[in-house]
C-alpha cells in the first residue's frame, strides 16, 4: 500500500515539477480553464464534455512527456548534439500536433455555442 501512495506521491510531484519549471505547461493551465468555463457557461453535453476531455489529457500527457524527454536528454547530453535536438524538436512537433487537434475539438465543440 505505501507504494502506491508513493506513486502518487511522485505523479503529483511531476505535475508540480512541470508547472513550475515549463511556460507551455502554464499557459496549457490558462487554456484548460478557459475551456472548463467555456464548457460550464455553455452546459455542453457529456459527448462534447468526453471530447474536450480527453483532447485536453492528450495535450497534457504530450507536454509532460516533452518535458521528461528534454529533462533526460540536458542531462545526459549537456553539450549540443544533432541527434539530441532532432529528438527534443520531434517531441516538441508531437506536443504541437496534439494541442492543434485539442484546438479542432473545442472548434467543433464550441463554435454552434457561440454562432447561436
Amino acid at each position: 500500500m505505501k507504494k502506491r501512495i508513493n506513486s502518487f506521491r511522485f505523479a503529483f510531484r511531476g505535475i508540480f515539477t512541470l508547472l513550475k519549471t515549463q511556460i507551455n505547461a502554464r499557459i496549457h493551465l490558462v487554456a484548460t480553464i478557459v475551456i472548463v468555463s467555456l464548457g460550464f457557461y455553455f452546459s455542453i453535453n457529456p459527448v462534447e464534455w468526453c471530447m474536450i476531455i480527453i483532447a485536453t489529457t492528450m495535450v497534457w500527457a504530450a507536454e509532460a512527456l516533452n518535458s521528461a524527454l528534454e529533462f533526460l536528454a540536458d542531462y545526459t547530453a549537456p553539450k549540443w548534439h544533432p541527434l539530441i535536438e532532432h529528438a527534443k524538436d520531434v517531441a516538441a512537433g508531437a506536443v504541437l500536433l496534439m494541442a492543434a487537434g485539442a484546438f479542432l475539438v473545442g472548434l467543433l465543440v464550441f463554435l454552434p455555442y457561440f454562432v447561436a
